[in-house]
């Protein structure tokens, strides 16, 4: 269920990205970051609902949060012409490639198992 609706999602921004007008160079840092950030809450949604627990709250409130926290570092960063987005653009790509990694050994153990489960039927089968 969750994951037709990250399907429709993205779908649906990609129709509105690609009849959207382009946005002003000034502009893009703050555009960037705010997608790293909301890629990083999906990604933890994904995570949580893959470790059974998943609370839409926690998901919408650190969704926005986040968005709203790495805008606020960039626009600030600017003022005191200092790059802080970084940092939160490091915090951010980490977090991402931790929770990847859950996703992807939650899958890989699946895999296992059901290639284990595969063996020790064939071996029944052929005993019988």
């Amino acid at each position: 269920m969750i994951v037709i609706a990250i399907i429709l999602g993205c779908t649906i921004g990609a129709i509105i990205g690609i009849n959207a007008p382009m946005i002003p160079y000034t502009y893009s840092t703050f555009l960037a970051i705010a997608v790293i950030a909301a890629l990083d809450s999906v990604f933890g949604g994904i995570t949580s609902v893959l470790k059974k627990n998943f609370d839409l709250t926690i998901f919408i409130t650190g969704f926005f949060c986040n968005s709203i926290l790495s805008i606020a570092l960039t626009y600030l960063g600017q003022r005191l012409n200092i790059d802080i987005y970084l940092a939160a653009l490091v915090v951010f790509v980490g977090r991402m490639f931790t929770n990847l990694t859950i996703i992807r050994r939650y899958y890989v153990d699946l895999w296992k198992k059901k290639m284990a489960e595969r063996a020790t039927d064939s071996k029944k089968v052929s005993k019988k």
